[in-house]
């Protein structure tokens, strides 16, 4: 296993897309230490501001505050890497494959256009989690997000794939233009939850203020979700599925997309 430890914390964001499996797999230590990271505008070395030990290869150990560490497991296909304590900006961001895990939290933009693989992130996250960058039309298109904690806003902005399981309350925005895939809001959320959907499948254990433009449609517990509770029990968010704790309460929209999503919202006996 390669081991990194940061020296000392920045005060600029440091551009690290060389922590990466794809990149540090086969490399002798001599040639991981010299790969180059931006601080700013300047390039200097990996070894300028991490400790290095053990040899390169698919798993990876990072350690520290990397809170303004940005970056970290771009475009990984395959391999794990795991932080110990917080990471910054733009975790897993057009992941393909392999696994995550962050024992602290994380910033903003985790996943962002993301396509497969997993991220477990064991504290709070920030917003944009599984997000369409600006610009681009669509967002994360497959693979598993998992925050324990709490999560920001615009939470699956304009997904199309993929599963993102929140413990925590989740801000403003959730599901954003979704376009598909699966959000699962164990704490419920804010404001707006929904807003401009598409398509997609959006499941609440706590009631939601949701926009007029959502319709109720029934109330009833879908078959799939018999199969979705044994997944997300497997991860560890366990959701509720027999009739006889309670049903789901249906809602359909956007309307004013017009959108064909549904909000599953769960509502006890």
């Amino acid at each position: 296993m390669l081991t990194l430890t940061l020296k000392e914390l920045t005060t600029v964001p440091l551009e690290a897309e060389a922590l990466c499996p794809d990149m540090l797999a086969g490399l002798s230590l001599e040639a991981i230490r010299a790969l180059p990271v931006l601080l700013g505008k300047r390039s200097l070395r990996l070894d300028d501001f991490f400790s290095i030990e053990g040899e390169g290869g698919e798993d990876i150990e990072i350690r520290g505050d990397l809170v303004k560490v940005k970056w970290i497991g771009r475009g990984m296909t395959r391999g794990r890497i795991r932080v110990v304590g917080n990471a910054g900006m733009h975790l897993g961001a057009y992941m393909k494959g392999g696994s995550i895990e962050v024992t602290g939290n994380a910033t903003d933009w985790v996943g962002g256009e993301m396509s497969g693989g997993s991220i477990h992130i064991a504290g709070n996250a920030g917003g944009q989690l599984g997000c369409a960058y600006r610009g681009s039309m669509s967002g994360m298109s497959g693979g598993t997000i998992l925050v324990e904690g709490s999560a920001g806003i615009e939470l699956g902005m304009r997904m199309k794939r993929g599963l993102i399981a929140v413990r925590g309350p989740v801000r403003d925005f959730a599901g954003l233009q979704m376009k598909g895939g699966t959000i699962v809001l164990m704490s419920g959320a804010e404001l707006r939850t929904g807003a401009w959907m598409i398509r997609g499948t959006i499941i609440s254990m706590k009631p939601l203020r949701l926009l007029p433009t959502f319709s109720h449609a029934c109330d009833y517990n879908p078959m799939f979700l018999g199969v979705y509770s044994k997944h997300l029990a497997k991860l560890g968010f366990s959701i509720p599925h027999d009739v006889h704790d309670g049903t789901y309460r249906r809602y359909t929209g956007d309307a004013a997309v017009p959108g064909k999503g549904e909000l599953l919202v769960w509502q006890p006996r």
